[in-house]
């Protein structure tokens, strides 16, 4: 199968289209794909470090309010529509499927109206402007979460496929994540993480309660800063505590996160689609607080999906503090029924097998056996 891949701005975006060509690339290793991605987005760094073919093409988001730029981005759009047409007409794919942001506007446009077969994948509750835009175009809109069929009352074709991140994670060596970290195989970890750039309000929350994280020495805490924030988070802790103790890890950025997700207990993180989707898959319990600064509050209605479910607790970042993280914490980690509960909630939301789901439907309306 040739399948044509598109889809950036953030790793969310990104990394659900490359597990779907591995998932691709396991089903049938003769697979072939290109990757049409921005110039000025995060996937020309990182889909040509996976190894699968980029092309990009010039194009930014519309801005929500009335401003000029809007007048260049519909020229930048309809270049793109061209070039995209252009670089589709070369590659000929079976299949074009997008995962997400602006970018993905102009390359799904041009192959619905070429007539090529077109997927587009949402990942959050709440769907973005791109996708509500293309649903009414292609073959068929793929969603992260069950319910969100509803956001697309114009697709020909709505389904359930979850996140394909939940199937990457799946293979994850447990004995690694262990490893990685330096801990013995049957620690209690907890995992605090604030995206992969970090986030200054989870630092600080995480500076304030380590006087409190330093008495809990059956844990081990593992924070990850974000790059830019290591050094002074570092400090600050060692500063309060005198010395770093052994239980509590602090780490610039994780880069076998399956392998750490699959060793850990309970996770503070942000309420990105394609974190839930892994976190999910292995059945994680979680403490979440989404970041306020998304489009459409998106996050916050991700982490509400699995706060009705009993799989996750949300803390607002307006109402984060030391304190009431560490209480949190505390609670969960400190009442095994309370863990096992969370835990298989969010094992019943987990959807293991979506990279699989997605392959066969991409085969199914490209007519590959």
């Amino acid at each position: 199968m040739r399948v044509v891949l598109t889809g950036g701005g953030t790793g969310g975006h990104i990394y659900p289209a490359v597990a779907i060509a591995r998932q691709c690339e396991a089903d049938d290793p003769t697979s072939e794909f290109l990757y049409i991605g921005g110039t000025r987005g995060l996937e020309s760094k990182l889909v040509p470090q996976e190894k699968i073919p980029f092309k990009s093409i010039d194009i930014t988001g519309f801005r929500r309010k009335i401003s000029t730029e809007n007048i260049k981005t519909v020229v930048r759009f309809l270049k793109g529509v061209s070039k995209s047409k252009r670089l589709l007409a070369d590659f000929k794919p079976d299949v074009v499927i997008g995962t997400g942001g602006y970018v993905c506007g102009p390359v799904v446009y041009a192959a619905a109206k070429m007539g090529i077969p077109c997927i587009i994948h949402e990942q959050n509750a709440i769907p973005g402007l791109t996708n509500t835009f293309l649903s009414r175009y292609v073959t068929t809109v793929a969603v992260s979460f069950e319910g969100s069929e509803g956001f697309f009352p114009k697709g020909k074709h709505v389904i359930y496929t979850g996140n394909p991140r939940a199937t990457t994670v799946q293979s994850a060596n447990r004995e690694r994540g262990f490893a990685s970290l330096g801990i013995p195989n049957d620690s209690s970890v907890v995992l605090i993480v604030g995206g992969s750039r970090g986030a200054k309000t989870i630092n600080d929350a995480m500076i304030d309660m380590a006087p409190g994280l330093a008495e809990m020495k059956h844990i081990h805490f593992v924070y990850v800063t974000g790059d830019s924030y290591f050094d002074k988070t570092r400090e600050e802790i060692r500063s309060k505590l005198g010395s770093i103790p052994h239980h509590l890890h602090i780490m610039p950025y994780v880069h076998n996160m399956p392998e750490v997700l699959a060793a850990t207990s309970l996770i503070v993180n942000r309420a990105g689609a394609s974190f839930l989707a892994e976190i999910t898959s292995l059945g994680i319990p979680s403490i979440l607080i989404p970041s306020p600064n998304v489009t459409n509050n998106h996050q916050e209605a991700n982490a509400r999906q699995l706060e009705k479910a009993g799989a996750a607790k949300v803390i607002l970042e307006k109402d984060l503090t030391g304190d009431n993280l560490y209480q949190s914490i505390e609670q969960i980690m400190n009442d095994l029924k309370v863990q096992q509960l969370m835990s298989s909630h969010s094992k019943s939301l987990g959807k293991p097998d979506a990279a699989n789901v997605i392959v066969e439907e991409m085969r199914r309306i490209s007519k590959r056996s």
